[in-house]
């Protein structure tokens, strides 16, 4: 099949819908698709093929160049490209373009719904205060929606989201898919990450407001108190950028945790499996995520996850035996990564749980089940529920 997939961002800009669309793109290229990347045109990108850059405009929001949506280069790329089915991973901007096509050429729309978008709002400034945004944003989406052919949901939890929303068009189930051999870095960072500490703690994240990490750093200073009562110190890794940083650092020293913690700024996706092997536990406190690709990640390394019990994570971290969730509150994740320690036999057999959990989500099998839904809306046949049966995580 010729696939078109269009987002708002990509590489250099880091984040998860980026990692997304490239596991997703090489696995189904290795099943003899074409896989075109529809991505807006960044300073410092690297080139590369199958990947058509359009113009951005001279705005950022959130970091990320604004994609200008009013070219023409989309409709004479896929016109030429003869595509047969549009992958479109943001409902704004390109997604629009992407209804556009479908009502001018008739090809397939299908839609994955990667983001709680409404959890994004304060990045625009004129709405901040305005309460009413939160629902004309999900009457948006549900227009959109309902003019897809087909949704896609990384879990089962968000396709009920969309259900309860009201919107009827068919929803599959597709998660990111993991490469698992990436993932298996030598732990050879360990000895100089830990230093004299006795644990080894990491979190990969955008350094946002949506990522919930002043409830983490507030979570470590209290851990500090804890294990300084039994004679053990800990260093947490924050691996990632944002326009948070500069504050956690701030909010870091107020709490007097700066010496345990080790903000290395974003780094190569490939050095990642280093850090993560390094590790002891990998702690995720967002609550604004629709899966959680980076957990995924973290447990095809063999990382137990402390994470708080919110969308999206449940479906991947089942408390007590790959992690443990907990509620936030006030000494919550503190107490749950001291439960994760402090059982040597149980984290060994967590760490393998976490390691059979990442394969079920390989990029091989996820690959597949994608091919299953483009083939249902490219042929036009009638969505079945033997397929939603065939796929559920």
């Amino acid at each position: 099949m010729r696939i078109a997939m269009f987002t708002n961002n990509y590489k250099p800009y880091i984040g998860g819908v980026p990692v997304s669309i490239e596991h997703l793109a090489a696995a189904l290229r290795e099943r003899g698709h074409e896989v075109y990347v529809f991505a807006p045109t960044y300073e410092g990108q690297e080139e590369e093929p199958y990947v058509i850059r359009y113009p951005s405009l001279p705005l950022k929001v959130a970091g990320a160049p604004v994609p200008n949506a009013l070219t023409k280069l989309f409709l004479k790329k896929v016109k030429e490209l003869e595509i047969q089915v549009i992958h479109v991973h943001h409902p704004a901007i390109v997604g629009n373009v992407a209804l556009h096509l479908k009502r001018k050429l008739g090809i397939p729309v299908v839609f994955t719904y990667h983001t709680c978008y409404e959890q994004y709002l304060y990045y625009i400034k004129p709405l901040e205060q305005l309460e009413k945004c939160t629902g004309m944003v999900q009457r948006y989406l549900k227009g959109f929606c309902q003019k897809c052919d087909l949704l896609l949901a990384p879990t089962p939890e968000i396709r009920r989201h969309l259900w309860q929303s009201g919107v009827t068009v068919p929803i599959g189930v597709l998660p990111t898919g993991i490469p698992g051999s990436r993932f298996y870095g030598n732990g050879h960072l360990r000895s100089k990450l830990l230093g004299d500490a006795d644990y080894l703690f990491i979190t990969v994240s955008r350094l946002a407001k949506e990522k919930n990490l002043f409830y983490q750093l507030s979570e470590l200073a209290i851990l500090k108190e804890l294990l300084s009562a039994q004679g053990k110190t800990f260093r947490h890794l924050i691996i990632g950028g944002g326009p948070g940083e500069e504050e956690l650092k701030k909010e870091a020293k107020r709490l007097k945790i700066e010496e345990n913690l080790i903000f290395t700024g974003n780094i190569p996706n490939d050095a990642i499996p280093d850090y993560l092997a390094a590790s002891d536990l990998f702690l995720f406190t967002s609550k604004s995520e629709t899966q959680g690709i980076v957990i995924l990640e973290a447990m095809a390394a063999g990382l137990p996850v402390a994470a708080v019990d919110a969308t999206g994570v449940r479906n991947v971290v089942v408390s007590g035996r790959n992690g443990m969730l907990c509620p936030e509150g006030s000494g919550w994740l503190a107490d749950t990564i001291l439960t994760l320690l402090r059982c040597p036999e149980k984290y060994r057999r967590m760490q393998q749980a976490a390691v059979e959990t990442a394969r079920a989500y390989s990029e091989e099998l996820v690959a597949e089940r994608a091919e299953s839904y483009y083939r249902s809306v490219e042929g036009r046949k009638l969505w079945s529920n033997q397929m939603q049966r065939n796929f559920t995580y």
